[in-house]
């Protein structure tokens, strides 16, 4: 059994930078791809970033491209999100997953899913 933990959502003023952390615990961290979601009031959940177990390749949703960045520590067992120049649109939610297969993720299929972290973006 895997648990994971997000932290570091709060308030922050469009333009400005947050860093989400999700800490795991159990499992055996490095062989897990892992993935950031979010979910805003009346929309659908979505994947904002994913990384393989590797560390070498990664995903990024089109609306976050080029300002979300996601990164892990396979020795502190925890993934992060490095939230650049956020906006109001980006207020949501977010929740880390993790999963054996990559496509789990990808799919929205994680075996594993933190209890997520409210970020808002102010204008």
């Amino acid at each position: 059994q895997v648990q994971l933990v997000e932290s570091g959502g709060g308030l922050v003023q469009a333009g400005g930078s947050l860093r989400l952390s999700c800490a795991a615990s159990g499992g055996t961290f490095s062989t897990y791809n892992l993935g950031w979601f979010r979910q805003a009031p009346g929309k659908e959940r979505e994947l904002v970033a994913a990384i393989t177990w590797s560390g070498t390749s990664t995903y990024y949703a089109d609306s976050v491209k080029g300002r979300f960045t996601i990164s892990r520590d396979n020795v502190k067992s925890t993934v992060y999100l490095q939230m650049n120049s956020p906006k109001p649109e980006d207020t949501a939610v977010y929740y880390c997953a993790a999963a054996k297969e990559y496509w789990r993720v990808k799919l929205a299929q994680a075996d594993y899913w933190g209890q997520g972290t409210q970020v808002t973006v102010s204008s």
